[in-house]
């Protein structure tokens, strides 16, 4: 494997379930199949920050980055404190699908979000942002919601992409990855129909809509890729499998789990 292709990681909703009841074992399984790294999400509230770092690090894991509220307002300090001692650098978070219903709503929501990049900043920490499909379905006067979010948002804010709810939003994933440039620092890789964010079922990467080599061959900043896979109908970490399999095989991701080259 090349050092040059972004690590592979999985988002922690994709084994939350399967965490709560044994924390270490999951992760330890998780970076049997081959995956280098862990976003966290939901695992701090249960455990506490310093057991999930200490378990992906027993593990093996690099902790990727945080999907945590935007530490902005009341609850700033403690989600700020919770990440530094979780050991991520990067806290990944969504403005809601409401705020995209207008130009103003999107200003007023962008308020929180680089509120929460000053006071990262100041302990060294970066904000990130990750969509769903409403940032790219809702144009106002010929302009795209996401490129209303960009321009507004503090050029420290880096992007976390779902290309799959960009897709569904009727994006193209590798353009949206090649105009953001080295700001895109992961990308969110998940599969399946991309026609209902409410009922979509997920399948392993490489079995779905999406065209993952054009995405994530793009041009782009990504360090990390992530997958995360919802409402499965098949067992997650045999899913967890085929997805690292299709991605390392097809020379897009790097993993630490040889796997013989197919042809893309």
């Amino acid at each position: 494997m090349t050092g040059s292709r972004p690590g592979l990681a999985v988002m922690a909703y994709t084994v939350l379930e399967q965490a709560k009841a044994d924390l270490e074992g999951t992760l330890a399984r998780v970076a049997s199949i081959g995956y280098l790294g862990l976003e966290t999400y939901g695992l701090v509230k249960t455990f506490g920050p310093t057991r999930v770092r200490d378990a992906a690090a027993a593990a093996g894991l690099t902790i990727t980055s945080a999907h945590t509220p935007f530490p902005a307002g009341a609850e700033a300090e403690r989600l700020l404190d919770e990440s530094a001692e979780l050991g991520a650098t990067t806290l990944v978070w969504s403005l809601e699908r409401e705020e995209f219903d207008s130009p103003a709503t999107i200003a007023a929501g962008v308020v929180r979000v680089n509120e929460a990049a000053a006071l990262a900043a100041e302990r060294g920490l970066t904000i990130g942002y990750h969509n769903h499909f409403a940032e790219f379905q809702n144009s106002f006067d010929g302009r795209q919601a996401y490129d209303l979010l960009l321009e507004l948002l503090d050029p420290r804010v880096v992007v976390e992409l779902d290309a799959y709810w960009a897709r569904m939003g009727g994006a193209d994933p590798a353009e949206v990855l090649t105009r953001l440039g080295d700001r895109a620092r992961f990308v969110h890789i998940k599969d399946g129909p991309a026609v209902s964010y409410e009922d979509d079922v997920m399948v392993p990467i490489g079995e779905g809509a999406i065209d993952w080599a054009g995405a994530l061959t793009a041009p782009s900043g990504l360090q990390w890729h992530i997958v995360e896979l919802e409402r499965l109908h098949v067992d997650t970490f045999d899913a967890l499998e085929s997805s690292y399999r299709y991605l390392v095989g097809h020379g897009l991701s790097r993993g630490s789990v040889e796997v013989e080259e197919a042809t893309v």
